[in-house]
């Protein structure tokens, strides 16, 4: 039961690692994470008496 739990945490352990070096290196393989940039204009109407 040990070597399960020992290899479950090495597992995440390697997950989380090859998450992080591909969001560092993503845009290399074409991935983009920026967020997308534009500007939105809505008319609020204030009903102030």
């Amino acid at each position: 039961m040990g070597r399960l739990i020992k290899f479950l945490i090495y597992l995440i352990c390697l997950c989380f690692i090859g998450l992080v070096g591909y969001v560092y290196l993503g845009e290399f393989f074409g991935a983009d994470f920026s967020a997308p940039q534009s500007e939105v204009r809505e008319p609020v109407i204030l009903n102030v008496e």
